[in-house]
């Protein structure tokens, strides 16, 4: 039997658009992260819920309506269907790879690695509530089957 392998080149830009500044973290949107991961965003919250023990609150949190208001209007977001109809969950760098180890896959994985990575560098990411740093995109990608 042979999986269709599924390819994608993920550049630094693509990274350093789905990092948002909320309440003193750097943070990824489930969604966002679901979509990087490849699998979906309904799955990736099953995941969470079923092992809720290992995300204390530091490795991720729930985002608020006036916080998700908020980000819509500073257009973060273009709207709140973008959103799927819920209260995004937010992780930050601990929760991503932690996300990863949940998911058990070696997509999650590499792709939680470049993550924490581009987190991790400071000048490249955004300071500022709810927005990103287009000034800063680098050529650099990463293939994934």
């Amino acid at each position: 039997m042979s999986k269709e392998r599924k390819e994608m080149v993920l550049h630094d830009e693509v990274l350093i658009n789905k990092i948002y500044y909320i309440k003193g973290h750097k943070v990824m949107l489930d969604r966002d992260l679901a979509e990087l991961y490849d699998v979906k965003p309904i799955r990736l919250r099953e995941q969470v819920k079923r092992n809720i023990n290992r995300f204390p609150e530091n490795f991720m949190f729930q985002l608020t309506e006036e916080e998700v208001e908020s980000m819509v209007s500073q257009n973060a977001i273009p709207s709140k269907k973008h959103l799927g109809g819920y209260l995004p969950y937010v992780f930050t760098e601990h929760g991503v790879l932690m996300l990863a180890n949940v998911l058990r896959s070696e997509r999650a994985i590499q792709v939680s690695i470049r993550i924490n990575g581009m987190m991790k560098q400071e000048d490249s990411l955004p300071q500022n509530p709810f927005c990103n740093n287009p000034s800063s995109q680098k050529a650099t990608g990463l293939v994934f089957y």
